[in-house]
């Protein structure tokens, strides 16, 4: 069950910071969208069952959640610039046949295929580099160019800064206010809310940033 979080249609600060993620929710991108500047957590622990090794899709079964396979670090907290990608299990594979599977019959993965297959053929190290290649690469596609910075140090509570880290969970309730758009199994499944940013670019292509857009 879903936990509780306001749901936003527009940010009070100036400023807001968010947490690394895998392919991120709808609700990144537009919180970046309204947010002056965007800071990155760079100096947290690693959280489990967060998007930050994790994204949803939309399939024909409906919501399916693909799971990065990280190192164990046998209970210990660890600074989350320093998890390292598990390559067992063929997991790039699988998100791959997922996607693919996914979204092939939808109006723009063709169009942008040969941009995101390099990241499931080839081997990152760690958790942070590749989501934020990942993130450079979306963030191109989107045509969106927001001012990032890493942040300096780990601050638990901070003031006058929109605190995204922990409300933008795949347990939490969305932040985005959302009017549907098209997606491929709506018929079947009805529209799935702030799915992840690929469900948008494959659906509706250089539209996308205008559903991104402050209403």
């Amino acid at each position: 069950m879903q936990e509780d979080s306001p749901a936003v249609s527009s940010f009070e600060f100036r400023v807001s910071v968010f947490s690394t993620a895998y392919l991120p929710p709808i609700s990144y991108f537009s919180a970046m969208m309204q947010s002056e500047k965007v800071l990155l957590e760079a100096y947290e622990n690693y959280t489990k069952q967060s998007y930050r090794n994790r994204c949803r899709i939309a399939s024909a079964n409906g919501v399916e959640t693909l799971s990065i396979p990280v190192q164990s670090n046998q209970g210990r907290k660890i600074p989350i610039r320093d998890v390292r990608i598990s390559q067992h299990d063929n997991w790039r594979q699988t998100h791959w046949r997922a996607i693919t599977s996914a979204y092939r019959s939808s109006p723009f993965f063709e169009y942008f295929e040969d941009d995101f297959r390099p990241f499931y053929e080839k081997e990152w190290t760690f958790l942070w580099d590749y989501n934020m290649d990942l993130l450079i690469l979306m963030l191109d596609l989107l045509d969106i160019q927001p001012k990032i910075s890493l942040t300096k140090k780990f601050q638990s509570e901070l003031s006058d800064i929109n605190d995204l880290r922990s409300r933008i969970h795949p347990k939490k309730k969305s932040i985005l206010t959302s009017n549907p758009y098209y997606q491929v199994f709506e018929n079947k499944l009805g529209f799935l809310e702030d799915l992840s940013i690929i469900d948008l670019l494959f659906n509706m292509g250089n539209e996308s940033i205008l559903y991104l857009m402050p209403k």
